[in-house]
């Protein structure tokens, strides 16, 4: 985050520096506001770029076989923009190269999750999926599968088969 508030600051005397150099350039026919206008600018353009640039920076920097299996996209009214687009703030990935079938039930699968969310990090949990049955489980304290394929300690919910964890976890391993 300080970063970014470092190039923002940045961009801002970029495009100031910019337009008092036009207005140097034009001898003074540029009026004197056009220098804390394009500074404004900056400031937007940067902020801007930067939030609908965040997603696929983040998504494009994960390791191999971590496939993004959703998004949200968020509006704001302290960001108008985003009611025309909405911007990406937080997505869940999957790992992939890390899916076990249970050994005793081929129809459940463990998928390793992370849920990335912009300027708070990522948490990484364990969700079974029941492929036959359409839904799924996070793995929380006392919640338990036992070697027989049952649930014990908690609920499934019930998801679609288009679900696209669902999806991800169930293409055969």
């Amino acid at each position: 985050m300080a970063i970014e508030i470092v190039a923002a600051i940045v961009a801002a005397f970029a495009l100031a520096g910019i337009a008092m150099m036009l207005r140097k350039l034009s001898r003074g026919r540029l009026p004197k506001w056009l220098v804390p206008v394009a500074a404004g600018a900056g400031l937007l353009a940067f902020t801007v770029w930067s939030e609908y640039n965040w997603f696929a920076r983040v998504s494009g920097e994960l390791p191999a076989g971590v496939i993004v299996v959703s998004a949200e996209g968020q509006s704001s009214p302290l960001r108008p923009w985003s009611f025309v687009i909405p911007v990406t703030t937080s997505f869940v990935a999957m790992d992939t190269t890390a899916t076990a079938m249970h050994p005793d039930s081929t129809d459940l699968r463990l998928v390793r999750l992370f849920s990335i969310v912009r300027w708070q990090g990522a948490d990484e949990g364990l969700m079974v999926v029941d492929c036959v049955g359409a839904r799924q489980v996070m793995l929380t304290e006392g919640i338990v599968v036992t070697p027989e394929g049952e649930l014990t300690g908690g609920e499934w919910i019930t998801t679609g088969a288009d679900d696209a964890i669902q999806v991800a976890a169930c293409v055969e391993v």
